[in-house]
């Protein structure tokens, strides 16, 4: 049995929340705004800095529901007042990283660059030290959206099993196989 559902939400200090009719929220903060429509079934209160959701029944799609919208709305004041960061790393010789605004370009041993536009509610910050890999830095008050664009840059060259040469996120691990063995 979950218990998400029926966690209250509090609200931080410098975090305004509006829920308009056909239950839209709005959560604005100091790093930006963000936005969510929620389901027509549930319903949403707030006094005094506590967010409450409800549900009708005890179906399991309303079950589902309370939880997914719970942790939706906890994500949308967390990433307004905090925000939220992803790391990229380029492991292989020659794998490069740049940007200039929104446009990132990557180089990863194919024939050509490869050129991405972030989404503009996403910063982006390339960092190249030398004898490091290279590290692609994402910011973002969405957490959807962000791991969204994060997962797409790693798409264009995941992390191989045999030498881990790819893009992989800071801290993650690789399973390694070995390769093949000289026969006697």
């Amino acid at each position: 049995m979950s218990r998400i559902g029926n966690r209250d939400i509090t609200i931080p200090q410098g975090v305004e929340v509006s829920i308009s009719k056909g239950n839209l929220v709005n959560v604005k903060g100091p790093k930006g705004e963000v936005a969510q429509q929620i389901d027509p079934d549930l319903s949403i209160s707030q006094d005094e800095g506590v967010l409450t959701i409800s549900r009708p029944t005890e179906q399991k799609r309303h079950k589902s529901m309370h939880g997914l919208y719970n942790s939706l709305i906890r994500n949308m004041i967390d990433g307004v007042s905090s925000g939220f960061s992803k790391e990229l790393e380029l492991v292989g010789v020659g794998y490069r990283a740049s940007n200039s605004g929104n446009l990132l370009e990557l180089v990863l041993g194919y024939s050509h660059p490869i050129m991405f536009y972030i989404p503009d509610e996403i910063k982006v910050e390339t960092v190249s030290e030398k004898g490091k890999n290279p590290v692609v830095k994402l910011e973002g008050v969405d957490k959807q959206l962000l791991g969204q664009v994060a997962a797409k840059i790693r798409s264009f060259r995941k992390p191989e099993p045999y030498k881990g040469k790819g893009i992989r996120f800071v801290g993650e691990e690789i399973r390694r196989k070995a390769g093949k063995t000289a026969a006697k």
